[in-house]
């Protein structure tokens, strides 16, 4: 620093305010938010900038609370979009819905086919409500015909809000990497006490069985997680068993069985 520096302090820029942000220098711009708003001549670049991002993410999320917000007691059930339909998998699925809601639940899926679709169709079958939560992806999808209640969602992270904000507990069918994006979200959320503890029902003991011995036999041998964490997960292939593992958690957490609640 110069001694002209040290006596008369850093040189004066040109500044401005735009809103909360303070701009100097070169980053003064020579127009205002309300010009740029109001100029018909301006390209659509702007809609896709970060700010404007984040209007779309409020506007996702208030969607998504506003449609869910009395959704009542509800499931989601997560598996393959890949599995087919009239397999045994796929009519688990189906019982599983059609389980849920004569358990009192509502059933919230990700609206896709296969295994989300059988769960969709169970609840739907059933007289309940069935849910599914679509998000954009570069290949179509949309939502299956059983999904009474839909929303699309351009945001993963918003989607998986949903399904952990208004879901008592999460059923797990075989499924690829979506499905273990959505396990392990959910384990880790349990595990650091970011959600009330809820079950996680792995359906299917053949199929996640690796999977589980794996978790005990390497991340928790090797002091990557504790033994109270595998106790987070309950294998079965009866559906009877998922019923009797939400029962018994929403008795643990003081919550009346949603089939006795009174109309």
């Amino acid at each position: 620093m110069t001694k002209d520096e040290q006596s008369t302090g850093p040189r004066k820029t040109a500044e401005k305010r735009r809103g909360p942000v303070l701009l100097r220098g070169e980053q003064v711009d020579s127009s205002t938010t309300d010009q740029r708003l109001l100029d018909s001549a301006q390209n659509a670049d702007w809609l896709h900038t970060d700010p404007w991002r984040v209007m779309r993410i409020q506007s996702e999320f208030v969607e998504g609370f506003g449609t869910l917000a009395e959704l009542g007691p509800a499931i989601s059930v997560f598996g393959s979009a890949r599995t087919p339909v009239g397999s045994a998998e796929y009519e688990a699925g189906v019982r599983i819905g059609r389980a849920l809601v004569e358990a009192g639940y509502a059933v919230v899926t990700g609206g896709g086919p296969g295994a989300m679709e059988s769960a969709n169709k169970g609840a739907h079958e059933a007289g309940g409500t069935s849910v599914g939560l679509g998000i954009e992806l570069p290949f179509e999808q949309g939502l299956n015909q059983y999904v009474d209640l839909g929303l699309n969602f351009r945001y993963f992270f918003v989607r998986k809000t949903m399904f952990v904000k208004y879901s008592q507990g999460f059923i797990v069918l075989p499924g690829g990497f979506g499905t273990l994006d959505e396990l392990f979200e959910a384990l880790t959320l349990v595990q650091t006490h970011k959600v009330t503890r809820f079950p996680v029902i792995l359906f299917g003991v053949d199929y996640w069985s690796g999977l589980v011995d794996w978790v005990k036999r390497t991340v928790i041998a090797e002091g990557k997680a504790s033994a109270a964490d595998l106790e987070l997960i309950q294998l079965t292939d009866s559906v009877d068993e998922a019923m009797k593992i939400l029962e018994d958690a929403a008795r643990r957490n003081g919550v009346q069985n949603p089939a006795h609640n009174p109309e």
